[in-house]
């Protein structure tokens, strides 16, 4: 997935940022899940150290305006895409549907033949379904927000 020329991207897993990079990463996402959406939840699950997590900086400012989280289980051939998460101010910009298609693209390395999972927001069903995902479950409330459970075979296209 290309990415601006005027932002910067980068796959890691959590061992592999600086002290910097982790700040800014639990900064944003605190930011937004839980002030902005005002849902008191832990975000700090237990999951991001065995996690890939993509990066994306703005190249002026270095300032961290999106992430996404993928979880594998290789042996089970199923992948978990979330904690997708986009600063304020680089709304609107299509930077959503990049850091998905970027998501998928990985997931599509590791499993080419998996399955990848989410929980949506319910608010953003149609937009995971215009990404080849298909809701699975009725709306439920998480951390006191509709959501949706949704898959996606990898291959499958968008």
């Amino acid at each position: 997935m290309e990415f601006e020329t005027t932002q910067s991207a980068r796959w890691c897993r959590l061992q592999q940022m600086s002290p910097l990079d982790v700040h800014d990463l639990l900064k944003l996402r605190q930011d937004v899940f839980v002030i902005e959406q005002t849902s008191l939840y832990p975000d700090i699950d237990g999951k991001d150290p065995e996690a890939l997590h993509l990066l994306v900086r703005d190249g002026s400012s270095n300032a961290l305006i999106g992430t996404v989280r993928v979880t594998e289980d290789v042996q089970a051939g199923t992948a978990r895409i979330g904690r997708v998460v986009i600063a304020p101010s680089a709304r609107g910009t299509g930077l959503g549907r990049k850091l998905m298609l970027a998501g998928i693209e990985k997931v599509e390395e590791i499993l080419p033949s998996g399955v990848i999972d989410l929980s949506a927001q319910a608010h953003l069903e149609s937009f995971y379904r215009s990404l080849g995902f298909e809701t699975v479950s009725e709306e439920y409330l998480e951390d006191g927000i509709p959501h949706v459970d949704m898959t996606r075979r990898c291959g499958a296209g968008n």
